[in-house]
């Protein structure tokens, strides 16, 4: 008899779903890190133009973003951990489409704001 692949299909479908629901979450750490990066490391690299009426420095930024980003981070990790394990993909498969799918909200955004502009 051949074995039913729906529950594995299942499995990888839930785990897709749970990924994409943190995504919308994660629109606020991906926002911090862009505003932190463009501010200041890529400003300094010439590659973008830093925002003009920035001028509290780095370290508050840092003091905001730590936390919060530590803080999605260990709630993305303990949804995808107990996941992951009954999932039949590959370790390394099954962490890309989860990071893939956290993103999707994210760039969803983006391209809604650059068809925009």
């Amino acid at each position: 008899m051949k074995k039913s692949t729906a529950p594995a299909r299942l499995r990888v479908g839930l785990s897709l779903t749970v990924n994409v629901l943190l995504g919308v979450p994660a629109v606020v750490p991906a926002f911090l890190l862009w505003y932190f990066a463009s501010n200041w490391p890529l400003a300094e690299l010439g590659w973008t133009d830093g925002e003009p009426t920035e001028n509290d420095g780095v370290l508050p930024w840092v003091m905001l973003a730590t936390p919060v980003l530590i803080l999605f981070g260990l709630v993305w990790w303990l949804a995808n951990w107990p996941l992951r394990r009954r999932t039949p993909l590959t370790r390394g498969t099954y962490w890309l489409l989860s990071a893939a799918a956290t993103a999707l909200p994210t760039l969803l955004l983006i391209v809604i704001s650059v068809g925009r502009s």
